[in-house]
């Protein structure tokens, strides 16, 4: 007896993901999650440098300025609540002074650019079609920062904007750096505060505009997150308690289907040797002056070297 519907999933036959790789991920929160999964196991990745970014307009608008080092001034800074922000970004940029502010913006400009041209991978997940258009400067934002209502016109993204700028987006990445791979996602995440069937367009906007654009022989990949949310694990014991975000055990489900398709052998292996250490570095001795745990820690200690011998990049606080 099956109780599960479960996807059909294949090891990527190309392109996958180890140890050598430089990830960069852009995109909603589920970005973030996944972001934790790949920082716990040691990788090499950036994620969302200039905060979360919940739809296409917004990560292109950023990738453009970092390819074209397009810095930002303070005329496109905003003062309210005591706090300067810009509506390109995330509010986790956000300070009480404007020149820090700036220097931060046009320091990650820098970085993401050189993110960019090092990646190997740019994984890129999508939370909503629904944006706002500020309507002093008739720009649509990144995020509105709790600036009044009346300053901005929602719309909902057609699939064809979509398109666009996922396409956009591509071709200014491969611009810098032709071999990079693209693996897009959408975000399982419901954004109800748009309303159930509003919702549900946002999401089918997402999902035909990327496989518009889809195409493995181009290095254009899709990984279905959001469809084992919908169908693996259509249950509210898989949600927190706003039963809109997945919970802890849903994100590691989701974490554990990805590894089986996108990361190599060797780094499934590594993979495991890292968890081990993780997990052992999480124990909390009966005894810590014991003579068994002086050995044990000596043993963690040597496989620990051993690990980073091979991987220098690789830090155990």
């Amino acid at each position: 007896m099956k109780l599960v519907t479960e996807l059909p999933l294949k090891p990527q036959q190309h392109n996958q993901i180890d140890y050598s790789s430089n990830l960069l991920l852009f995109g909603s929160c589920f970005s973030e999650n996944i972001g934790k999964q790949f920082d716990f196991f040691k990788f090499q990745n950036t994620v969302n440098p200039f905060g979360i970014l919940f739809h296409p307009l917004a990560i292109e608008n950023l990738v453009t300025r970092s390819i074209n080092k397009d810095y930002y001034s303070e005329d496109e800074l905003q003062f309210q609540n005591e706090q300067w922000s810009c509506l390109d970004t995330h509010s986790k940029l956000n300070t009480t002074s404007k020149e820090e502010l700036l220097d931060s913006l046009n320091t990650q400009i820098n970085e993401t650019y050189n993110y960019l041209q090092s990646a190997s991978h740019v994984i890129i997940t999508l939370g909503t079609s629904w944006v706002y258009r500020h309507i002093a400067s008739d720009k649509i934002v990144a995020n509105c920062h709790k600036l009044p209502q009346k300053q901005f016109l929602k719309e909902l993204l057609s699939v064809e904007q979509i398109t666009e700028s996922l396409e956009a987006i591509v071709s200014l990445i491969k611009s810098i750096n032709p071999k990079v791979s693209f693996l897009f996602t959408v975000s399982p995440v419901r954004h109800i505060k748009d309303g159930f069937v509003e919702n549900t367009q946002s999401k089918s906007h997402l999902l035909t505009a990327i496989h518009q654009i889809v195409e493995p022989r181009a290095q254009l990949y899709y990984f279905p997150s959001y469809e084992i949310m919908m169908d693996e694990l259509r249950d509210y014991r898989f949600y927190n308690e706003d039963m809109l975000h997945p919970n802890t055990t849903a994100v590691n489900y989701i974490w554990e289907k990805f590894t089986t398709v996108w990361l190599s052998k060797d780094a499934l292996e590594t993979l495991e040797k890292v968890s081990s250490i993780q997990s052992r570095k999480a124990h909390r001795p009966f005894n810590s002056y014991s003579e068994a745990h002086q050995k044990f820690l000596l043993k963690l200690q040597s496989d620990i070297e051993s690990l980073a011998s091979e991987f220098p990049f690789m830090k155990f606080h």
